[in-house]
């Protein structure tokens, strides 16, 4: 496998891969090693703990710290119940896009880093390149921290990194956090005529979605301030979206399960969410245990996603700016990769080919003009390192 492969049968070869986050990433975490090796690129992997999926990272140019890191996901969302008119897994040119699973969200970036890649590799740079591909990132980011772990002391670390999210090459210099928690609400049953000798699973539950209703009215009626005031909507959200739960409406629910999840404004402290979250619960299963002491809420953390805080005169910002010539200022309320760079020490921002609203969607598609776009950006990315 020693041909340069162009960006486009890069993306084809990815596209190929049903890299769904329930399923594993390591055929194609195979072939992007062995693609990269084929052109001299030594790849550093770190592995689930299963070691059903892994992450890659690989380091081009000089030893030395002032370099760029390319940061995408390999994992793409089930297509299941979706109505695609094409095979989702077989990268498809119509009229002006190219439909596939992932093709937007965000295999099109990758497959641009690993053509950066290889051919900063070639043409030789005198600032470092590196490329990082992650793991789980559509079941909340948590593949990125142990990725990032594992870079440290095995590759220089850089001052930015860029992550691909779709952006439509718009600079993203800022995000929300997340907080998210799978809520199981353990009841006893009785008949509904009896049900105060019982504990309602359901009802129960409810009081902390009520809660979470409380919270948002309260959070809406304040008066937005600092990085807050840039969001859509300027404030810290919490959503129920998934709730299950009892056996027949004559019997008082045994169990009850949803989730709840934060989407936090920066300056908002998920520890201070995560506690009054946590006292609340405590209070409903107080008041199950009154009733039936066997009674219980039982809580997983599913992840914590740090906000991406706007930087001043943030080196990837500067950088992104210089290659694109942009000058706006862009945030958004979902959350990317981003924050774990910036948490863990890097200078980052989001950037990256395609429109997040067709993202998730049946025939996901980027447009070539994108693609092409993203091309163009690397190839000037290339000229700044050298």
């Amino acid at each position: 496998m020693t041909d340069r492969l162009s960006p486009r049968d890069l993306l084809t070869k990815l596209v190929s891969f049903p890299t769904v986050s329930r399923d594993s990433n390591l055929p194609l975490i195979d072939w992007v090693e062995e693609y990269l090796d084929s052109h001299g690129i030594h790849c550093h992997r770190h592995y689930n703990e299963d070691r059903t999926k892994a992450g890659l990272f690989a380091h081009v140019g000089p030893e030395v710290e002032d370099g760029v890191v390319l940061s995408g996901h390999t994992d793409v969302v089930p297509v299941d119940g979706q109505a695609w008119d094409t095979d989702p897994f077989v990268l498809t040119e119509r009229d002006g896009k190219l439909y596939g699973r992932g093709a937007c969200d965000m295999k099109a970036f990758d497959a641009l880093s690993i053509w950066a890649l290889v051919e900063a590799k070639y043409q030789g740079v005198t600032r470092p390149l590196q490329i990082a591909l992650s793991y789980d990132e559509e079941i909340g980011c948590t593949g990125a921290p142990p990725l990032i772990e594992a870079m440290q002391g095995v590759v220089p670390k850089a001052n930015a990194v860029i992550v691909g999210e779709p952006s439509m090459m718009k600079i993203v210099t800022g995000h929300k956090g997340g907080l998210a928690y799978w809520v199981h609400v353990h009841g006893f049953e009785v008949h509904s005529s009896i049900m105060h000798t019982g504990v309602n699973a359901i009802m129960s539950g409810v009081k902390l979605i009520e809660w979470a209703n409380d919270q948002n009215a309260e959070s809406q009626a304040n008066p937005p301030g600092g990085a807050a005031a840039q969001f859509v909507p300027p404030w810290t959200t919490v959503h129920t979206g998934q709730i299950s739960g009892g056996t027949a409406h004559n019997i008082t629910a045994k169990d009850c399960e949803f989730g709840v999840d934060f989407r936090l404004v920066p300056g908002d402290a998920a520890e201070a969410r995560r506690d009054a979250f946590m006292a609340k619960v405590a209070e409903v299963e107080a008041d199950m245990k009154v009733v039936r002491s066997e009674t219980s809420i039982e809580l997983r953390e599913k992840f914590s996603l740090p906000p991406l805080v706007p930087e001043a005169n943030g080196a990837a910002e500067t950088l992104v700016r210089q290659i694109t010539g942009e000058n706006g200022t862009s945030v958004v309320s979902y959350g990317t990769e981003a924050g774990h760079f910036q948490a863990a020490g890097y200078s980052a921002v989001v950037c990256g080919p395609g429109d997040i609203g067709v993202a998730h969607q049946p025939n996901e598609y980027l447009p070539i003009s994108q693609f092409e776009a993203g091309h163009g950006f690397m190839r000037d990315l290339l000229k700044a390192l050298e």
